[in-house]
C-alpha cells in the first residue's frame, strides 16, 4: 500500500537578537521561524519552513492555520507534492480570499511542499539536489542584509568566513545609500558583486533618480527598488531607464504574475522564494522558463536553516552559472544551528546526506520554542 501522510508538526521558534535587523520598510527585533515536520504512515518524513518574518505574530497565526485546516486537509493524503501543491492551491483557494490571506496560506503550501520533496529525497536515499536532478554540489551564495550600520565591518567578518559576493540594503536615504555602498566598493575589488536591496522604498520617479546615484558605483543588481504590485508599465519603464539590472521575485505570487515579469522583459534577475509561494514544485517552473528568456534565477530566502537548506539544493538543481542562493548576514542561532554550511570560494557545498541534509535538533532548540 502506497504510504499516506499521517501527521504534520508544526515547531514555533522565536530567537532573540540583540540588534535588531532593519530595512527600509520596518526591523525585526527577533528571529522567527515555523519548521513543519511531515510523517508518513510508514515512518518517513520531511521538513519544510513557512516564511513568517512579518508581521510579528506571524509564525503563531500561521501555526494555528496549519493545525486548523492543512492537517485535515491533509490526513491520509498522498506523499507526492506534484499531486499535493496543486490540490492545496485548489482547496484552498476560496478560503484564501475569503479570509483576505493569500499570502499565509500560499507560505504554508510551500513549505509542505518542501517537507514533502525532503521525504522523497529521503526515502530515495540521495541529496535532493541529486534527487531534482542536479549534477553539480556547489553553489555560489551571497553575504544578504547587510546595513545600514557597520558595513564595511560586516563585509570583513563574511568575507573571513569565505563569502565572495554581497548584499547592501538600501533604501535609508540618498547620501547613506551612496556613502554605504561606496564604502563597500571601496573595501572590496572592482570585480567583486555587489548586490542592492530597495525593499520597495521608492515610488517610480524617485527610484530613477536614485538608481541613477548608485550606478557609478556598479551594483549586480537593484532589488524591489519600487513595490512589487507596480503596474507592469511602471516597471517596464524603470527597466528601460535603469543602468542597473532590476531584481524581483520575493513578493511575487502565482504563475500568471511570474511568467508577466518573465517575460515582460523588465527584470535581470527573478527571485522567487519556495517558503512564500509555490515551494520547489512551483519554483522549478519559475526557474525553467526564466532560462529560457536569459532572466538569471537566484532564490530568495530570508529564515531559518530549514528553508536555507532547501533552498541551497532548489538552486542546485535549476540554476545556472549565474546564479547566487541569498545567505543572510544577520545573527540567527534558527539558521546557524540548523544548517552549518561548509564554505568554498564563495560557494556552499552541499554533500550526499539524503533529502535537505539537516535534521532540526528540536532539544538543543527547545530554549527558542514557544507555544501557540
Amino acid at each position: 500500500m502506497e504510504p499516506v501522510i499521517e501527521a504534520i508538526e508544526g515547531h514555533v521558534l522565536r530567537a532573540p537578537i540583540d540588534v535588531p535587523v532593519a530595512n527600509a520598510f520596518g526591523a525585526m527585533t527577533n528571529r522567527p521561524a515555523l519548521f513543519l515536520r511531515v510523517i508518513a504512515s510508514d515512518g518517513a518524513w520531511g521538513w519544510g519552513e513557512v516564511f513568517c518574518n512579518f508581521p510579528q505574530v506571524g509564525a503563531e497565526h500561521r501555526a494555528r492555520l496549519v493545525r486548523s485546516i492543512f492537517v485535515p486537509l491533509l490526513r491520509n493524503a498522498t506523499c507526492d507534492p506534484e499531486v499535493i501543491t496543486p490540490m492545496l492551491e485548489q482547496r484552498t483557494r476560496r478560503l484564501a480570499l475569503q479570509c483576505g490571506e493569500p499570502g499565509p496560506f500560499a507560505q504554508i503550501a510551500a513549505a509542505i511542499d518542501q517537507a514533502l520533496w525532503d521525504m522523497a529525497a529521503r526515502r530515495a536515499g540521495v541529496a535532493l539536489w541529486r534527487h531534482l536532478g542536479g549534477e553539480n554540489e556547489r553553489v555560489a551564495v551571497y553575504a544578504s542584509g547587510i546595513g545600514p550600520d557597520d558595513v564595511v565591518a560586516t563585509v570583513s567578518k563574511k568575507r573571513s568566513e569565505g563569502f565572495a559576493a554581497f548584499k547592501l540594503k538600501v533604501g535609508f536615504g540618498r547620501e547613506r545609500d551612496v556613502a554605504n555602498l561606496r564604502a563597500m566598493r571601496e573595501a572590496l575589488d572592482d570585480a567583486t558583486p555587489i548586490m542592492t536591496d530597495a525593499n520597495q522604498a521608492w515610488t517610480p520617479d524617485e527610484a530613477v533618480q536614485r538608481i541613477a546615484e548608485l550606478a557609478p558605483l556598479r551594483p549586480h543588481w537593484i532589488e524591489e527598488p519600487i513595490p512589487a504590485d507596480e503596474r507592469p508599465e511602471m516597471w517596464r519603464r524603470l527597466s528601460a531607464q535603469s543602468d542597473i539590472p532590476l531584481a524581483a521575485g520575493e513578493n511575487i505570487r502565482g504563475h500568471q504574475s511570474f511568467d508577466d515579469a518573465i517575460e515582460g522583459g523588465w527584470l535581470g534577475f527573478v527571485q522567487p522564494d519556495i517558503g512564500k509561494w509555490g515551494g520547489i514544485t512551483r519554483c522549478r517552473d519559475v526557474a525553467t522558463h526564466a532560462r529560457e528568456r536569459n532572466v538569471v534565477c537566484c532564490p530568495h530566502w530570508l529564515g531559518g536553516g530549514v528553508g536555507l537548506a532547501a533552498s541551497l539544493h532548489f538552486i542546485a538543481a535549476y540554476g545556472t552559472v549565474a546564479s547566487y542562493a541569498e545567505v543572510d548576514a544577520n545573527p540567527n542561532p534558527l539558521r546557524e544551528e540548523v544548517c552549518q554550511m561548509r564554505l568554498e570560494d564563495g560557494c556552499a557545498l552541499l554533500d550526499d546526506t539524503p533529502g535537505i541534509g539537516v535534521e532540526p535538533d528540536l532539544r538543543r532548540l527547545q530554549r527558542f520554542i514557544v507555544g501557540y
